[in-house]
């Protein structure tokens, strides 16, 4: 990886610490603008720098939010927060732009919840559901709109493979 990108996925990363402090209502404080970041890293750099600043991106709200679940399952959370920005980096640079944002929706804010319910029960899923949802399109709306503006998709088109 090109010091470039490291450069570009720090910058992104950083972003997600403000982000981090830009809180959507939820049970647990830990719905924020962390994510938008790390979704529009991965669909400018791809996957596995996008999953970087994803992770990071939870730590940093649920690090703010002062770790309510305990830091295993916000480790957890952040690893599930690199798959799903994994999932839609792929998507979404394979030109299926709106299924993308579709399926990232689905994920974080339904199947991530969901995955807690063994440990959690159905209550915290419901409790969760309404928040994550929103805070999850919000997320990536805006990430797949930012990845399309001139500025932001020139510099990451460098990156395209």
């Amino acid at each position: 990886m090109s010091t470039r990108k490291w450069i570009h996925l720090a910058l992104f990363v950083a972003l997600c610490g403000v982000g981090a402090f830009i809180n959507i209502p939820s049970p647990t404080g830990t719905v924020a603008l962390d994510s938008l970041p790390g979704f529009l890293a991965a669909a400018l750099f791809g996957g596995w720098g996008g999953a970087l600043v994803g992770l990071l991106g939870h730590l940093f709200t649920a690090a703010t939010a002062g770790f309510p679940l305990g830091l295993p399952i916000h480790l957890y959370v952040g690893v599930q927060m690199a798959v799903y920005v994994s999932l839609f980096g792929f998507l979404f640079r394979k030109g299926y732009k709106i299924p993308a944002v579709i399926v990232a929706i689905a994920a974080n804010g339904v199947f991530a919840p969901l995955l807690l319910v063994p440990i959690y029960g159905s209550g915290f899923f419901l409790a969760m559901l309404p928040s994550l949802t929103v805070g999850s399109a919000i997320n990536i709306i805006l990430a797949a709109l930012l990845a399309q503006t001139g500025v932001i998709k020139k510099a990451g088109e460098k990156y395209h493979g």
